[in-house]
């Protein structure tokens, strides 16, 4: 049109234009552009596949809105398959679809929410295991205990084995007291930790997790069942906490830590890194959040036990062994969210990793090892023998000498033996021995493994006592009251 109004020739301006002579005398003459003159396209181009079933479809979907479009063309199909074949699912889904967008029941709305500063902490918890982190090698199954201020979007994450009590207990915790302040509700989503009550299975707030919130004097909320776009804040900051730890550990090159601690401090930087961007809004919380003026409460739950004949303690539905001298004592039990400690006479006697469900055990040979060698008869049934095998080469060690064409009893009492000097010992320091018995294809005994491990008690150095001379800070002083 341009063209035509420079030099008047249809031929020439529509060569320019790109088009045939005739398509440009057309839009000269109606006066329109190619994107103004385009009808909309209501009519079909091919024979609808379904005409003859679809009222009895929309008539099926207004019954039941929640039936999904595959599963009606799955029970089409087996009614009708001289009709229909599978090829047609995904044209019967997008027809599915177009009818619930025009004719379908209306959807639920959700509201977007203003956040006022200081109002809402949100606390949930999030698997890590698809990060795939390993600790010394070893692939550690872990989730994330995480809090959220609701109008800065300011995160704090803990690391813990399970969604438990002590875990939310930590991971509440350690956000009020990095802040120093609390907001006025605190909003769990329907987790067993706070809302299920074991001993009745009702779905109230249990009663530990309201002491904390008492303590901490912050009142305690919770989404409906099911409701979880409710808790949405903190939903919606799992996913992109993943993602930067994700680009992180591209950036580090490696998912191994030396230790569980070490990953712990380094989620915490990446996070705190995370929380810098956020430090306007921060302010803007903190100044709206009251004072926290209470202190820590213990992480842990006390609990009291009495060691069987057996040297173990019953806790939480699981079995743990202690030191045999306890036999018959009560002794205190703290049960962490990740280990127990036993206590006695108000010292601690030992700590052990806990462990996560019911029905378990977890035995230390070094425990029953003395009463086994003077009853070896027991061995052979003892409920727990599979832990008396602390690795593969032991198991070896007592393979090789139940081969040995020694009575059942004489085999037993070798390898308890063998077992007792790894609880004097060193256990590597036997497995070694073990190890290189084996590869020569000697059957191992107790007197050789004892001649291959040293069994010497390290000595002490006697270290003189040194005697403290003052005269030096006199002379000192003295000076210093010269120089005043």
């Amino acid at each position: 049109m341009e063209e035509v109004a420079k030099h008047g020739k249809v031929g020439q301006a529509a060569a320019k234009a790109g088009m045939g002579r005739n398509t440009g005398s057309k839009y000269l003459r109606i006066e329109k552009l190619p994107s103004q003159a385009q009808q909309p396209h209501t009519w079909r181009t091919r024979v609808d596949p379904f005409a003859e079933d679809w009222e009895d479809m929309k008539a099926r979907l207004r019954e039941a809105p929640e039936l999904e479009s595959k599963a009606l063309f799955e029970d089409l199909l087996a009614r009708k398959p001289q009709t229909y074949d599978e090829g047609q699912v995904r044209t019967f889904q997008r027809r599915v679809k177009q009818w619930r967008a025009q004719e379908g029941p209306p959807k639920e709305v959700f509201f977007s929410q203003q956040h006022r500063p200081g109002e809402f902490i949100q606390t949930d918890f999030t698997f890590g295991n698809e990060l795939a982190i390993t600790i010394a090698g070893e692939l550690f199954p872990h989730l994330f205990c995480r809090s959220v201020l609701t109008f800065s979007n300011v995160s704090f994450s803990t690391l813990c084995r399970s969604e438990s009590l002590p875990a939310l207990k930590r991971g509440i915790q350690r956000t009020v007291f990095l802040l120093g302040r609390i907001s006025k509700f605190h909003q769990t989503d329907n987790s067993t930790a706070a809302t299920h009550d074991l001993r009745t299975g009702l779905r109230g707030f249990n009663e530990e997790y309201l002491a904390l919130m008492r303590h901490l004097d912050m009142e305690p909320r919770t989404t409906a069942v099911g409701e979880k776009e409710q808790n949405g804040d903190i939903e919606a900051s799992h996913g992109a906490f993943k993602r930067s730890l994700k680009q992180h550990l591209l950036l580090r090159t490696s998912r191994d830590f030396e230790s569980v601690e070490a990953y712990e401090v380094w989620v915490q930087e990446i996070e705190e890194k995370r929380n810098r961007l956020r430090e306007k809004r921060l302010r803007q919380d903190l100044a709206a959040m009251r004072p926290l003026q209470v202190q820590r409460l213990p992480e842990y739950k006390e609990i009291e036990a009495r060691v069987s004949i057996w040297s173990t303690i019953p806790v939480l539905r699981n079995i743990y062994s202690v030191p045999s001298r306890l036999i018959g004592e009560r002794v205190g039990v703290r049960v962490y969210e990740d280990r127990l400690e036993v206590f006695y006479g108000g010292d601690v006697q030992l700590t052990i990793g806990r462990m996560l469900g019911g029905g378990g055990h977890r035995i230390n040979y070094r425990h029953v090892i003395d009463s086994l060698v003077r009853k070896p008869g027991a061995f052979a049934r003892y409920r727990y023998r599979a832990e008396m095998f602390p690795s593969l080469v032991f198991r070896r060690a007592y393979d090789a000498l139940t081969e040995a064409r020694w009575s059942e009893r004489q085999a037993d009492l070798e390898y308890l033996r063998i077992l007792q000097i790894a609880s004097q010992t060193m256990e590597s320091e036997v497995q070694v021995a073990l190890e290189l018995l084996l590869s020569s294809g000697t059957v191992p005994r107790a007197v050789q493994v004892r001649e291959l491990v040293d069994l010497s008690a390290p000595a002490v150095p006697d270290l003189p006592v040194l005697a403290v001379d003052l005269n030096g800070y006199d002379k000192l002083l003295g000076t210093l009251e010269e120089v005043a």
